[in-house]
């Protein structure tokens, strides 16, 4: 048998990565604590990718013949809480994500939402006041317990959209005040007009910094002022070496881990689907370059979720 596989031509490694890219990755080791992914977006990782692995998705509990499961909700919760990710946060970006997480988040005691316009969505609405007006009706449920992902955007959207990103980023700050939850902010190459906006119009009391993407310079500007910064897959890569040194200048009950799934997949397995069953990837990276205790680190993302976004 040995001999005629060895016949067979191999595949080459492009080949194979090709094949591969679709997949989702294996399951990593569990976290000895239980932490919360604070940032993914569920709608878009089925969509896009399907369930995640795991006993859902293999034909196990609660999956028809056909192996796939009869709730991928559920399936996605089952395997991400199997390596201590129990409590996700999905991210609205628009009206029809941010109706659809709200919802979620009613029936699925694992999940909470927030709700917002993404910023590259705004300039592209032809009613942006009456789209706000949806999200603010939104703000007011109890599961919803934050406003984002909302901020500036200047890598996606140029010059002539940005008054409307703008416009949108202040109403959702003034939302986020009115109804006392967290404003989560999403900033693309935009970090000087973040704080600019943050400071004039006075930020809530909870700000998140999702998928924290700044130097150690614009991390102590933050940390000076009190914001939580959401790490994603990004700080494992290779080239986010600045990333890293912003890291270990957060204090630990400053930091959140997120997946932003489906991207931003952690190492190795960047370019494949992400999940939340793989934030133990980012944490135990998280604590490799901040020099944290692994199980010290899990707790302080715990306790600092449940800070921002309350009881689940």
């Amino acid at each position: 048998m040995l001999a005629a596989m060895s016949q067979q031509p191999t595949e080459s490694r492009r080949a194979r990565a090709a094949r591969r890219a679709g997949e989702f990755p294996p399951v990593p080791e569990p976290l000895p604590l239980p932490v919360i992914d604070s940032h993914t977006h569920l709608d878009i990782t089925l969509a896009e990718a399907g369930p995640p692995p795991g006993n859902g998705g293999s034909g196990g509990s609660g999956a028809p013949s056909n192996g796939r499961p009869a709730d991928p909700v559920a399936a996605a919760v089952e395997v991400a809480a199997g390596v201590g990710v129990d409590r996700l946060v999905q991210v609205g970006v628009d009206v029809a994500s941010s109706r659809w997480g709200a919802e979620l988040a009613a029936r699925q005691p694992a999940v909470l939402a927030t709700v917002a316009l993404h910023p590259n969505e705004a300039p592209r609405l032809a009613d942006l006041d009456e789209a706000l007006r949806e999200i603010e009706s939104l703000a007011a449920e109890d599961r919803v317990r934050g406003i984002g992902e909302t901020g500036m955007d200047f890598f996606r959207t140029g010059d002539e959209g940005r008054a409307a990103q703008e416009a949108s980023f202040r109403a959702h700050i003034a939302i986020a005040k009115r109804y006392a939850k967290p404003l989560v902010i999403h900033d693309r190459d935009a970090h000087a007009d973040v704080l600019r906006i943050l400071d004039s119009e006075g930020a809530p009391e909870t700000v998140v910094l999702h998928c924290f993407s700044g130097d150690a310079e614009f991390a102590a500007e933050c940390v000076r002022r009190g914001y939580v910064l959401s790490f994603a897959g990004t700080v494992t890569f290779g080239n986010a070496a600045g990333l890293r040194e912003a890291a270990r200048i957060t204090p630990l009950d400053q930091i959140l881990v997120e997946t932003d799934a489906p991207y931003l997949t952690p190492m190795p397995h960047r370019g494949r689907p992400n999940a939340s069953y793989l934030i133990p990837l980012t944490v135990r990276s998280l604590a490799e370059t901040t020099g944290a205790d692994l199980g010290e680190l899990c707790a302080a993302i715990s306790a600092t979720g449940n800070r921002v976004f309350g009881p689940w």
